[in-house]
Protein backbone atom coordinates (compact mmCIF):
# COMPACT_ATOMS: atom_id res chain seq x y z
CA UNK A 1 0.00 0.00 0.00
CA UNK A 2 1.44 3.11 -0.43
CA UNK A 3 1.96 6.05 1.71
CA UNK A 4 -0.75 8.60 2.18
CA UNK A 5 1.44 11.75 1.60
CA UNK A 6 -0.53 14.07 4.67
CA UNK A 7 1.38 11.57 7.08
CA UNK A 8 4.40 13.48 5.99
CA UNK A 9 5.69 16.90 6.05
CA UNK A 10 6.37 18.62 2.34
CA UNK A 11 10.10 18.47 3.25
CA UNK A 12 9.98 14.52 3.44
CA UNK A 13 7.77 14.09 0.64
CA UNK A 14 9.85 16.11 -2.03
CA UNK A 15 12.75 14.19 -0.37
CA UNK A 16 10.91 10.76 -0.98
CA UNK A 17 9.85 11.68 -4.43
CA UNK A 18 13.39 12.96 -5.45
CA UNK A 19 15.02 9.53 -4.30
CA UNK A 20 12.46 7.65 -6.30
CA UNK A 21 10.92 6.31 -2.59
CA UNK A 22 7.44 7.82 -4.01
CA UNK A 23 6.32 8.71 -7.02
CA UNK A 24 4.91 12.80 -7.68
CA UNK A 25 1.93 10.89 -9.52
CA UNK A 26 0.76 8.40 -7.04
CA UNK A 27 1.40 11.32 -4.37
CA UNK A 28 -0.51 13.54 -6.62
CA UNK A 29 -3.60 11.13 -7.30
CA UNK A 30 -4.34 10.71 -3.85
CA UNK A 31 -4.22 14.27 -3.27
CA UNK A 32 -6.79 14.72 -5.77
CA UNK A 33 -8.57 11.55 -4.51
CA UNK A 34 -8.73 13.79 -0.96
CA UNK A 35 -9.93 16.76 -2.70
CA UNK A 36 -12.94 14.93 -4.64
CA UNK A 37 -13.99 13.19 -1.41
CA UNK A 38 -13.71 15.84 1.31
CA UNK A 39 -13.87 19.28 -0.79
CA UNK A 40 -17.53 19.11 -1.90
CA UNK A 41 -18.48 19.56 1.90
CA UNK A 42 -16.52 22.57 2.69
CA UNK A 43 -15.73 24.27 -0.54
CA UNK A 44 -11.48 25.42 -0.14
CA UNK A 45 -10.80 24.35 -3.77
CA UNK A 46 -12.94 26.10 -6.54
CA UNK A 47 -10.98 25.94 -9.44
CA UNK A 48 -10.11 22.41 -10.70
CA UNK A 49 -6.60 21.54 -11.89
CA UNK A 50 -6.89 17.67 -11.84
CA UNK A 51 -5.60 17.39 -15.38
CA UNK A 52 -2.63 19.96 -14.96
CA UNK A 53 -1.69 18.54 -11.93
CA UNK A 54 -1.54 14.83 -13.38
CA UNK A 55 0.17 15.84 -16.49
CA UNK A 56 2.97 17.66 -14.65
CA UNK A 57 3.32 14.50 -12.08
CA UNK A 58 4.21 11.98 -15.10
CA UNK A 59 6.41 14.86 -16.58
CA UNK A 60 8.40 14.94 -12.72
CA UNK A 61 8.53 11.14 -12.18
CA UNK A 62 10.15 11.07 -16.15
CA UNK A 63 13.00 13.59 -15.61
CA UNK A 64 13.32 12.09 -11.69
CA UNK A 65 13.54 8.64 -13.53
CA UNK A 66 16.29 9.88 -16.24
CA UNK A 67 18.48 11.27 -13.83
CA UNK A 68 17.82 14.98 -14.40
CA UNK A 69 17.82 17.22 -11.36
CA UNK A 70 14.65 18.43 -9.73
CA UNK A 71 13.76 20.80 -7.08
CA UNK A 72 13.52 20.75 -3.45
CA UNK A 73 9.49 21.10 -3.49
CA UNK A 74 9.53 17.94 -6.11
CA UNK A 75 5.75 16.92 -6.26
CA UNK A 76 4.59 18.66 -2.99
CA UNK A 77 1.09 19.25 -3.88
CA UNK A 78 0.25 23.32 -3.20
CA UNK A 79 -2.67 25.49 -3.71
CA UNK A 80 -3.27 28.91 -5.44
CA UNK A 81 -6.04 31.59 -4.32
CA UNK A 82 -7.91 32.67 -7.57
CA UNK A 83 -7.07 36.22 -6.63
CA UNK A 84 -3.34 35.12 -8.19
CA UNK A 85 -2.24 34.52 -11.99
CA UNK A 86 -2.12 31.13 -13.13
CA UNK A 87 -1.81 30.66 -17.35
CA UNK A 88 -5.87 29.75 -18.06
CA UNK A 89 -7.25 30.61 -15.16
CA UNK A 90 -9.81 32.99 -14.30
CA UNK A 91 -8.06 35.49 -11.50
CA UNK A 92 -11.48 36.00 -10.38
CA UNK A 93 -10.90 37.33 -6.84
CA UNK A 94 -14.38 35.85 -6.13
CA UNK A 95 -15.84 38.31 -8.04
CA UNK A 96 -18.52 37.45 -11.51
CA UNK A 97 -16.93 40.71 -12.75
CA UNK A 98 -13.84 39.11 -13.27
CA UNK A 99 -15.33 35.44 -14.08
CA UNK A 100 -13.57 35.82 -17.69
CA UNK A 101 -10.39 37.37 -16.73
CA UNK A 102 -8.12 34.61 -17.91
CA UNK A 103 -3.98 34.83 -17.10
CA UNK A 104 -1.75 33.79 -20.33
CA UNK A 105 0.74 33.77 -17.78
CA UNK A 106 1.68 33.13 -13.93
CA UNK A 107 2.13 35.63 -11.41
CA UNK A 108 5.89 35.67 -10.18
CA UNK A 109 5.71 33.61 -6.78
CA UNK A 110 4.31 30.70 -9.08
CA UNK A 111 6.92 30.96 -11.74
CA UNK A 112 8.92 30.36 -8.68
CA UNK A 113 6.88 27.55 -7.24
CA UNK A 114 6.85 25.75 -10.55
CA UNK A 115 10.87 25.88 -11.04
CA UNK A 116 10.96 24.14 -8.24
CA UNK A 117 8.89 21.38 -8.73
CA UNK A 118 5.97 21.78 -6.63
CA UNK A 119 2.47 20.55 -8.07
CA UNK A 120 -0.57 23.05 -8.03
CA UNK A 121 -3.62 20.62 -7.69
CA UNK A 122 -6.65 23.19 -7.31
CA UNK A 123 -7.46 26.79 -6.98
CA UNK A 124 -9.15 28.15 -3.55
CA UNK A 125 -11.91 30.66 -2.51
CA UNK A 126 -11.77 33.98 -1.90
CA UNK A 127 -14.60 36.46 -0.38
CA UNK A 128 -15.47 39.25 -3.21
CA UNK A 129 -12.58 41.26 -3.77
CA UNK A 130 -10.69 39.77 -0.77
CA UNK A 131 -12.24 42.22 1.62
CA UNK A 132 -13.37 40.55 4.59
CA UNK A 133 -12.68 38.08 7.01
CA UNK A 134 -14.82 35.73 5.78
CA UNK A 135 -15.64 33.80 2.67
CA UNK A 136 -18.62 33.86 0.54
CA UNK A 137 -19.37 35.39 -2.49
CA UNK A 138 -21.97 34.72 -5.57
CA UNK A 139 -18.63 33.56 -7.55
CA UNK A 140 -17.70 30.03 -6.13
CA UNK A 141 -20.15 29.96 -3.06
CA UNK A 142 -19.49 29.72 0.50
CA UNK A 143 -16.37 28.17 2.00
CA UNK A 144 -16.31 26.25 5.52
CA UNK A 145 -14.65 26.18 8.46
CA UNK A 146 -13.47 22.40 8.44
CA UNK A 147 -13.66 21.91 11.82
CA UNK A 148 -16.78 24.09 12.82
CA UNK A 149 -19.52 25.14 9.89
CA UNK A 150 -21.19 27.95 12.18
CA UNK A 151 -17.57 29.79 12.45
CA UNK A 152 -15.66 32.06 9.45
CA UNK A 153 -12.77 29.99 7.97
CA UNK A 154 -11.23 33.36 8.48
CA UNK A 155 -10.32 35.19 5.26
CA UNK A 156 -9.51 36.49 2.56
CA UNK A 157 -7.42 33.31 1.98
CA UNK A 158 -10.67 31.33 3.43
CA UNK A 159 -10.07 28.67 0.85
CA UNK A 160 -6.41 28.01 1.66
CA UNK A 161 -6.55 27.66 5.47
CA UNK A 162 -9.92 25.36 4.98
CA UNK A 163 -7.87 23.70 2.22
CA UNK A 164 -5.39 23.39 4.61
CA UNK A 165 -7.14 21.87 7.77
CA UNK A 166 -8.86 19.39 5.73
CA UNK A 167 -5.36 18.06 3.97
CA UNK A 168 -6.09 19.01 0.48
CA UNK A 169 -2.19 20.34 -0.21
CA UNK A 170 0.84 20.97 1.97
CA UNK A 171 1.07 23.89 1.24
CA UNK A 172 -1.18 26.69 -0.04
CA UNK A 173 -0.81 30.14 -1.15
CA UNK A 174 -2.27 33.06 0.67
CA UNK A 175 -2.65 37.15 0.46
CA UNK A 176 -2.77 39.42 3.24
CA UNK A 177 -3.19 43.10 3.38
CA UNK A 178 -4.75 43.05 6.54
CA UNK A 179 -4.88 39.52 8.17
CA UNK A 180 -5.83 37.94 5.22
CA UNK A 181 -3.22 34.55 5.73
CA UNK A 182 -2.99 34.83 9.63
CA UNK A 183 -6.45 34.88 10.19
CA UNK A 184 -7.33 32.03 8.06
CA UNK A 185 -4.72 30.48 9.60
CA UNK A 186 -5.75 31.06 13.04
CA UNK A 187 -9.98 30.32 12.39
CA UNK A 188 -9.09 27.02 10.73
CA UNK A 189 -6.39 25.84 13.35
CA UNK A 190 -3.16 25.44 11.24
CA UNK A 191 0.03 27.55 10.85
CA UNK A 192 0.41 31.13 8.33
CA UNK A 193 3.39 33.49 7.61
CA UNK A 194 2.83 36.60 6.36
CA UNK A 195 6.64 37.85 4.47
CA UNK A 196 7.58 41.43 4.91
CA UNK A 197 6.71 43.27 1.59
CA UNK A 198 8.86 42.37 -1.17
CA UNK A 199 9.88 39.01 0.12
CA UNK A 200 7.64 37.18 -2.28
CA UNK A 201 6.74 38.42 -5.65
CA UNK A 202 3.35 38.94 -6.80
CA UNK A 203 1.96 40.51 -9.84
CA UNK A 204 -0.85 39.71 -12.33
CA UNK A 205 -0.02 40.39 -16.04
CA UNK A 206 -4.46 40.11 -16.30
CA UNK A 207 -5.26 42.99 -14.13
CA UNK A 208 -2.12 45.40 -13.72
CA UNK A 209 -0.49 47.50 -11.38
CA UNK A 210 -2.74 47.98 -8.10
CA UNK A 211 -3.19 51.18 -5.65
CA UNK A 212 -0.87 52.79 -3.32
CA UNK A 213 -1.78 50.77 -0.36
CA UNK A 214 -2.22 47.15 -1.99
CA UNK A 215 1.12 48.20 -3.88
CA UNK A 216 3.19 48.64 -0.04
CA UNK A 217 0.98 46.48 2.40
CA UNK A 218 -0.10 43.49 0.13
CA UNK A 219 2.05 40.35 0.36
CA UNK A 220 1.59 36.84 -0.61
CA UNK A 221 3.18 33.97 1.75
CA UNK A 222 2.20 30.34 2.84
CA UNK A 223 -0.38 28.67 4.97
CA UNK A 224 0.73 25.20 6.07
CA UNK A 225 0.19 22.83 9.27
CA UNK A 226 3.87 22.77 10.26
CA UNK A 227 6.11 25.65 10.62
CA UNK A 228 8.78 23.50 8.85
CA UNK A 229 6.23 23.66 6.05
CA UNK A 230 6.05 27.18 5.75
CA UNK A 231 9.78 27.55 5.87
CA UNK A 232 9.67 25.51 2.56
CA UNK A 233 6.53 27.16 1.39
CA UNK A 234 8.67 30.64 1.76
CA UNK A 235 11.78 29.25 0.34
CA UNK A 236 9.85 28.34 -2.84
CA UNK A 237 7.93 31.33 -3.23
CA UNK A 238 10.53 33.95 -2.26
CA UNK A 239 12.68 35.64 -4.98
CA UNK A 240 13.67 38.73 -6.78
CA UNK A 241 10.97 39.35 -9.76
CA UNK A 242 11.01 41.86 -12.25
CA UNK A 243 7.67 42.27 -13.05
CA UNK A 244 7.44 42.85 -9.16
CA UNK A 245 9.06 46.65 -8.53
CA UNK A 246 8.82 45.71 -5.13
CA UNK A 247 10.70 42.20 -4.89
CA UNK A 248 13.74 42.30 -3.06
CA UNK A 249 16.61 38.89 -3.15
CA UNK A 250 16.64 39.58 0.41
CA UNK A 251 19.12 36.41 2.26
CA UNK A 252 16.55 34.10 3.88
CA UNK A 253 18.20 33.97 7.08
CA UNK A 254 20.43 37.03 8.98
CA UNK A 255 22.18 37.22 11.89
CA UNK A 256 22.22 35.71 15.69
CA UNK A 257 19.33 36.99 17.17
CA UNK A 258 18.66 37.83 21.26
CA UNK A 259 16.18 35.18 22.25
CA UNK A 260 14.08 38.15 24.10
CA UNK A 261 10.32 38.27 24.20
CA UNK A 262 7.71 40.99 24.34
CA UNK A 263 4.64 39.76 25.43
CA UNK A 264 1.62 41.85 24.70
CA UNK A 265 -1.50 40.26 26.01
CA UNK A 266 -3.76 43.55 25.14
CA UNK A 267 -2.44 45.60 22.22
CA UNK A 268 -3.45 48.64 21.76
CA UNK A 269 -5.72 48.15 24.98
CA UNK A 270 -7.99 45.37 22.93
CA UNK A 271 -10.20 43.32 25.00
CA UNK A 272 -8.27 40.16 24.63
CA UNK A 273 -10.94 36.71 25.10
CA UNK A 274 -9.55 34.72 28.29
CA UNK A 275 -8.77 32.03 26.19
CA UNK A 276 -6.35 33.80 24.25
CA UNK A 277 -4.82 34.87 27.39
CA UNK A 278 -4.39 31.90 28.69
CA UNK A 279 -2.64 30.97 25.28
CA UNK A 280 -0.45 33.67 25.66
CA UNK A 281 0.67 33.33 28.73
CA UNK A 282 1.34 29.44 28.02
CA UNK A 283 3.38 30.23 25.22
CA UNK A 284 5.22 32.61 27.59
CA UNK A 285 5.79 30.01 29.91
CA UNK A 286 6.78 28.03 26.37
CA UNK A 287 10.09 30.21 25.71
CA UNK A 288 10.45 30.39 29.38
CA UNK A 289 11.63 26.68 29.01
CA UNK A 290 13.58 26.89 26.13
CA UNK A 291 15.75 29.37 27.64
CA UNK A 292 14.17 32.91 26.43
CA UNK A 293 13.77 35.72 28.25
CA UNK A 294 9.93 37.07 28.52
CA UNK A 295 9.27 40.38 29.79
CA UNK A 296 6.16 42.91 29.52
CA UNK A 297 7.59 45.96 27.94
CA UNK A 298 5.19 49.21 26.46
CA UNK A 299 5.26 48.37 22.92
CA UNK A 300 5.46 51.56 20.54
CA UNK A 301 1.74 53.17 19.64
CA UNK A 302 -0.38 50.49 17.19
CA UNK A 303 -3.74 51.81 17.54
CA UNK A 304 -2.79 54.27 15.25
CA UNK A 305 -1.33 52.12 12.54
CA UNK A 306 -4.73 50.75 11.89
CA UNK A 307 -6.32 54.05 11.34
CA UNK A 308 -3.52 54.12 8.80
CA UNK A 309 -3.95 51.10 7.16
CA UNK A 310 -7.61 51.95 6.75
CA UNK A 311 -7.21 54.62 4.74
CA UNK A 312 -4.36 53.48 2.81
CA UNK A 313 -6.30 50.41 1.72
CA UNK A 314 -9.83 51.36 1.50
CA UNK A 315 -10.34 55.23 1.50
CA UNK A 316 -7.67 54.74 -1.72
CA UNK A 317 -10.11 55.37 -4.83
CA UNK A 318 -13.27 54.64 -2.49
CA UNK A 319 -16.03 55.41 -5.46
CA UNK A 320 -14.56 52.95 -7.36
CA UNK A 321 -14.80 50.21 -4.97
CA UNK A 322 -17.59 51.13 -3.75
CA UNK A 323 -19.47 51.26 -7.21
CA UNK A 324 -17.31 47.45 -8.41
CA UNK A 325 -18.92 45.86 -5.21
CA UNK A 326 -22.51 47.61 -5.99
CA UNK A 327 -22.24 45.65 -9.46
CA UNK A 328 -21.30 42.75 -7.70
CA UNK A 329 -23.83 43.18 -5.79
CA UNK A 330 -21.94 41.46 -2.85
CA UNK A 331 -23.18 42.32 1.00
CA UNK A 332 -19.99 42.00 2.38
CA UNK A 333 -18.01 44.54 0.13
CA UNK A 334 -21.00 46.77 0.57
CA UNK A 335 -21.07 46.49 4.09
CA UNK A 336 -17.65 47.22 4.53
CA UNK A 337 -16.77 50.06 2.29
CA UNK A 338 -19.92 51.69 3.40
CA UNK A 339 -19.24 51.43 6.83
CA UNK A 340 -15.62 53.35 5.71
CA UNK A 341 -17.75 55.54 3.48
CA UNK A 342 -17.07 58.78 5.52
CA UNK A 343 -13.14 58.10 5.63
CA UNK A 344 -12.23 59.53 2.28
CA UNK A 345 -13.46 62.28 2.38
CA UNK A 346 -11.23 63.42 4.58
CA UNK A 347 -8.12 63.18 3.10
CA UNK A 348 -7.18 65.55 0.07
CA UNK A 349 -3.41 66.09 -0.86
CA UNK A 350 -2.62 67.66 2.53
CA UNK A 351 -3.46 64.80 4.64
CA UNK A 352 -2.77 62.03 2.49
CA UNK A 353 0.87 63.27 3.03
CA UNK A 354 0.81 63.37 6.46
CA UNK A 355 -0.47 60.34 6.54
CA UNK A 356 2.58 58.99 4.92
CA UNK A 357 4.99 60.93 7.38
CA UNK A 358 3.13 59.54 10.34
CA UNK A 359 3.60 55.92 8.65
CA UNK A 360 7.11 56.56 9.04
CA UNK A 361 7.68 57.68 12.20
CA UNK A 362 5.66 54.71 12.91
CA UNK A 363 7.47 52.35 11.21
CA UNK A 364 10.49 53.69 12.69
CA UNK A 365 9.57 53.83 16.61
CA UNK A 366 8.64 49.35 16.02
CA UNK A 367 11.92 49.00 14.11
CA UNK A 368 13.60 50.39 17.46
CA UNK A 369 11.81 48.27 19.49
CA UNK A 370 12.47 45.42 17.72
CA UNK A 371 15.97 45.64 17.88
CA UNK A 372 15.70 45.43 21.72
CA UNK A 373 13.05 42.70 21.66
CA UNK A 374 13.13 40.16 18.09
CA UNK A 375 10.01 38.99 19.03
CA UNK A 376 6.72 40.04 20.22
CA UNK A 377 4.26 37.55 21.29
CA UNK A 378 1.13 38.86 20.63
CA UNK A 379 -3.25 37.73 20.04
CA UNK A 380 -3.80 37.30 16.41
CA UNK A 381 -7.33 38.62 17.40
CA UNK A 382 -9.27 39.95 21.04
CA UNK A 383 -11.84 37.54 19.61
CA UNK A 384 -12.30 33.62 19.08
CA UNK A 385 -13.07 32.87 15.43
CA UNK A 386 -16.09 35.04 14.22
CA UNK A 387 -19.66 33.32 13.59
CA UNK A 388 -20.10 32.75 9.95
CA UNK A 389 -20.87 35.96 7.99
CA UNK A 390 -20.97 38.15 11.58
CA UNK A 391 -19.74 41.05 10.20
CA UNK A 392 -23.38 41.40 8.22
CA UNK A 393 -25.35 41.94 11.35
CA UNK A 394 -24.75 45.70 11.11
CA UNK A 395 -22.58 48.70 11.75
CA UNK A 396 -22.35 48.25 15.25
CA UNK A 397 -21.04 44.29 15.00
CA UNK A 398 -18.32 45.64 12.38
CA UNK A 399 -16.84 48.21 14.43
CA UNK A 400 -16.55 45.69 17.11
CA UNK A 401 -15.11 42.66 14.89
CA UNK A 402 -12.87 45.69 13.37
CA UNK A 403 -11.50 46.83 16.67
CA UNK A 404 -10.92 42.66 17.91
CA UNK A 405 -8.76 42.25 14.45
CA UNK A 406 -6.56 45.51 15.62
CA UNK A 407 -3.56 42.77 15.34
CA UNK A 408 -4.24 41.69 12.26
CA UNK A 409 -4.56 45.31 10.71
CA UNK A 410 -1.34 46.81 12.25
CA UNK A 411 1.38 45.01 11.16
CA UNK A 412 0.91 45.65 7.16
CA UNK A 413 1.40 49.15 7.83
CA UNK A 414 4.20 48.93 9.80
CA UNK A 415 5.95 46.47 7.20
CA UNK A 416 6.56 43.40 9.61
CA UNK A 417 6.54 40.19 9.26
CA UNK A 418 4.64 37.54 11.47
CA UNK A 419 3.42 34.10 11.94
CA UNK A 420 0.03 32.67 13.37
CA UNK A 421 0.09 29.67 15.47
CA UNK A 422 -1.81 27.87 15.61
CA UNK A 423 -2.61 26.81 19.88
CA UNK A 424 -5.40 24.36 19.71
CA UNK A 425 -8.78 23.07 19.05
CA UNK A 426 -11.31 23.05 21.81
CA UNK A 427 -15.12 21.67 21.08
CA UNK A 428 -14.13 22.98 17.27
CA UNK A 429 -12.99 26.07 17.81
CA UNK A 430 -9.55 27.19 16.46
CA UNK A 431 -7.36 29.45 18.44
CA UNK A 432 -3.50 31.01 18.40
CA UNK A 433 -1.16 33.36 19.22
CA UNK A 434 1.17 35.51 16.91
CA UNK A 435 4.52 36.13 16.69
CA UNK A 436 5.84 39.59 15.05
CA UNK A 437 9.71 40.10 14.45
CA UNK A 438 12.01 42.80 12.42
CA UNK A 439 11.52 43.05 8.36
CA UNK A 440 13.55 40.26 6.73
CA UNK A 441 13.47 38.16 9.61
CA UNK A 442 10.95 35.19 8.69
CA UNK A 443 13.81 33.06 10.27
CA UNK A 444 13.14 34.33 13.54
CA UNK A 445 9.37 33.26 13.28
CA UNK A 446 10.06 29.79 12.16
CA UNK A 447 12.49 29.69 15.10
CA UNK A 448 10.09 31.06 17.59
CA UNK A 449 6.90 29.43 15.88
CA UNK A 450 8.77 26.24 16.04
CA UNK A 451 9.06 26.63 20.17
CA UNK A 452 5.42 27.19 20.02
CA UNK A 453 4.66 24.57 17.76
CA UNK A 454 6.27 21.75 20.04
CA UNK A 455 4.52 23.13 22.94
CA UNK A 456 0.87 23.30 21.57
CA UNK A 457 1.35 20.13 19.36
CA UNK A 458 1.20 19.92 15.59
CA UNK A 459 -2.03 20.26 13.75
CA UNK A 460 -4.34 17.68 12.92
CA UNK A 461 -6.04 17.02 9.50
CA UNK A 462 -9.39 17.67 10.08
CA UNK A 463 -11.94 15.05 8.07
Amino acid sequence: MSTDPNTLSARELARRIRSGEMRAADATRQTLDRVARVNPAINAIVQDCAEEAMQEAERLDARIAAGDPVGPLAGVPVTIKVIADQTGYASTNGTRLTKDLIATQDSPFLRNLRAKDAIVVGRTNAPAFSYRWFTTNKMHGDTLNPHNAGLTPGGSSGGAGAATAAGLGHIAHGTDIAGSIRYPAYACGVQGLRPTSGRVPMFNHSGGDRGIGPQIMAVSGPLARTVDDLRLGLEGMAGYAHDDPWSVPMPLTGPSFNRRVALVTHPGGIETDPRIVADLERAAEMFRAAGWVVETPDIPEIREAVELQIDLWLSDEHAAKLAAAREEDDPGAIALLEHFADRPAAKDQAAFARLFMRRSALVRAWRGFLEEYPVVLMPVSAELPFRKDEDLEGSDTLTRLWTSQLPQIAIPLLGLPAISICSGVENGVPSGVQIVTAPWREDICFTAGEVLEQGFGLPQIVG
